[in-house]
Formats: C-alpha cells, structure tokens, sequence
C-alpha cells in the first residue's frame, strides 16, 4: 500500500490528463469557432507578429494536449503548452496580471495553471503509463 501511495508515475500520468484534457476544450473551441482567431491575429498585428501565427494555439491547445495525454514526446507538448500560455497572457491578459478577483484569488488562475503546469510536465516528462516515456 506505501508502494502506492508513493507512485510518481500515477502523479505524472494525473497531471498530465488533467492539463491535456482541460486545455484540450480550449482547442476543441477554437476548431469549432475558427473565427475566435480573428482575436488573436488582431492582438499579434498590434504587436507587430504576423497574424498566421495565430495558428499556433492549434499547436498549444490541440497538438499540445494530445501528447501530454498519451504521454507522446509530453516535455515537448508541456514546453508548447506553456508557449502558448506566454502568449495568451502577453495578448488578451496583461491587463489582469496584477489584478484580484472579488474573492481574493488571481485573477489569472486558470492561466497560470496551464502555465506552470505545462512548465511540470516539461520537467518531469510522461512517467511510466504513456504511449512513450521521455
């Protein structure tokens, strides 16, 4: 039972399902309603980037997700995540970095979860239980 209670590869194999499907439903929204990346593209062009990069959240809620579920190439799946999430709080977020809720929490939780998170799996790869350990 301690042998249990102390199993990273179960830890890394919750995590990674946790962010990959969580971040997932951000991606299915976007594939659904292609026109939320006409956001993103005009936040890029104020920033002076090319607004195909805002193809990219393909890549960081789509690609990303699926291989830190299946635990395929995860490091790299949790390094896009977390690209991904600089991205989204350097665009649609600034403003709030420094901001509270009316409860007294970040106002950037959830986008601070999926970027620390996606820095986690970078660090400490798939575990044991996935498609490919790394």
């Amino acid at each position: 039972m301690q042998n249990f209670l102390r199993n990273d590869d179960l830890g890394k194999l919750i995590l990674r399902l946790t962010v990959g499907v969580l971040i997932l439903f951000h991606g299915l929204h976007k594939i659904l309603n292609p026109a939320s990346l006409d956001f993103i593209s005009k936040q890029l062009t104020g920033i002076d980037l090319p607004p195909v990069l805002a193809y990219g959240v393909y890549l960081g809620e789509v690609v990303a997700p699926l291989m830190v579920i299946f635990g395929l190439f995860s490091r790299l799946g949790g390094l896009l995540i977390f690209g991904n999430m600089i991205f989204a709080l350097l665009l649609a977020h600034s403003d709030q970095l420094f901001t509270f809720t009316n409860t007294g929490g970040w106002a950037l939780e959830l986008q601070g979860f999926y970027l620390f998170s996606g820095l986690a799996i970078f660090f400490l790869g798939s575990g044991r239980w996935a498609v490919r350990q790394d």
